[in-house]
């Protein structure tokens, strides 16, 4: 068996590959009209409604990844957080909302990445998308955590 240098590998491929004469030439267009392209802008609340959501502030790797949340895992949301991990809300009857960041204002959304683990009420319009819910965030406040249930 006869090995072959790496030089009559290279010259035996140039030597098959197409060259651009080879290539055919593109078609020249017959229609010489031109096109209008319609401007539209960009509309962010056509649909949506305003509304206002009451849970925890939960970064979306841990909470997805282990149940991450509560007092006990502030300091890692809000590590994660920080080093940019998307933030979600968690509502007391379990739905989650992801935070996104308003256009007009990012200032509620950027507070908002320090209140992890506190609950709070988020207040804009509101999306849902194969399944997903958002919250894009206009304001945000502290709120008053629910009430645990007592036991007997």
């Amino acid at each position: 068996m006869k090995l072959l240098s790496l030089a009559m590998i290279s010259s035996v491929l140039l030597a098959s590959a197409p060259t651009l004469a080879d290539s055919p030439t593109p078609a020249k267009p017959t229609d010489t009209k031109t096109t209008e392209t319609k401007t539209t802008t960009h509309q962010h609340h056509a649909e949506a409604k305003a509304m206002t959501v009451k849970g925890e502030v939960v970064d979306m790797g841990c909470y997805m990844a282990h149940a991450g949340k509560g007092p006990d895992h502030k300091s890692c949301a809000m590590k994660c957080i920080q080093g940019g991990m998307p933030m979600g809300v968690l509502t007391a009857d379990g739905k989650l909302y992801l935070l996104t960041m308003s256009h007009d204002n990012a200032d509620p959304f950027n507070q908002a990445k320090g209140m992890a683990a506190e609950t709070v009420e988020v207040t804009g319009p509101v999306h849902e998308r194969s399944g997903m819910k958002s919250i894009e965030v206009t304001a945000v406040k502290t709120a008053a955590a629910p009430a645990r249930a007592r036991s007997k």
